[in-house]
């Protein structure tokens, strides 16, 4: 398999999107933390302490998420550097890291997705009849 320096260069613009989503994802999460902390300090409802808790989780998923998307990042600009050193072996494995950081990263996204989704259902019960 050859791999030209082109190819790993093809991951910034996707990576570089997939990662400012995730931080507008993780500051808009943030905001309704802490939003919903100073309600449940005046209410201190069950419910609202909750909702926290799986914003919480959501936000350490972000998180996870931002990790593999920087790691695909570094790898694909590293396999880009060792191509232009010529090694050749080296730059293949580690561009195939970078794509597997990627599904990984994509993966994690999938799952906070669904925690999102299933969270709305429920905080939507009372007013839809299945």
């Amino acid at each position: 398999m050859t791999l030209t320096i082109e190819t790993p260069a093809l991951l910034f613009s996707a990576t570089t999107l997939i990662l400012l989503a995730y931080t507008n994802r993780f500051l808009t999460i943030a905001q309704l933390i802490r939003e919903l902390k100073k309600t449940y300090k005046k209410e201190e409802n069950k419910s609202i302490l909750l909702e926290i808790k799986n914003l919480n989780l959501r936000l350490t998923l972000i998180r996870y998420m931002q990790l593999m998307g920087v790691l695909c990042l570094f790898l694909s600009v590293f396999a880009m550097m060792l191509l232009f050193l010529g090694e050749h072996v080296v730059a293949i494995y580690l561009f195939g890291g970078s794509i597997l950081s990627l599904l990984i990263s994509l993966g994690i996204s999938f799952w906070e997705i669904s925690i999102s989704v299933n969270a709305l259902k429920l905080h939507l019960g009372d007013l839809i009849e299945e």
